[in-house]
């Protein structure tokens, strides 16, 4: 990447308040949003678990709920389990196993 400039890591409108219910549900939550090339948003730790979550705005059209094309990289060529997460309700959903 010499010579080119990286752009700031953006991360969802609702993802500090993802974050913020789960550490509240008692889970540990590191954010993987910088790391980049498609890497999903947060490495989630509970009840002896670890869970990959992709977090995308529910509000936002669907059109701009999609994955990126790096995004679609990732995923593809991960052979754990990775959930997209629109909502405190669906990250507690996964969280709880429900």
């Amino acid at each position: 990447m010499e010579g080119q400039m990286r752009r700031a890591a953006k991360i969802d409108r609702n993802q500090p308040e993802i974050v913020r219910a789960l550490r509240q549900a008692g889970a540990s939550v590191q954010p993987l949003h910088t790391v980049g090339q498609g890497c999903p948003d947060l490495l989630v730790g509970f009840a002896g678990r670890n869970m990959i979550f992709e977090i995308k705005d529910g509000v936002q059209p669907w059109s701009k709920q999609q994955l990126t094309d790096d995004e679609r990289t990732w995923h593809a060529c991960w052979v754990g389990d990775v959930h997209i997460i629109r909502s405190v309700k669906e990250a507690l959903e996964v969280l709880n196993g429900t």
